[in-house]
């Protein structure tokens, strides 16, 4: 059986995205730190 797909809010895909940005922790502790994938981070990153 699958387990059911979240849902994430717009405003937390920005904040981590956000933090992505200002470059202080690598993309797989910001994942990591938000229990997402590190290619969801880079997307939101914008890059």
């Amino acid at each position: 059986m699958r387990a059911k797909r979240r849902r994430l809010e717009a405003g937390f895909k920005a904040k981590v995205g956000l933090e992505a940005l200002k470059g202080i922790k690598t993309v797989a502790q910001i994942a990591r730190e938000y229990q997402v994938h590190p290619n969801q981070v880079s997307q939101w990153k914008g890059g």
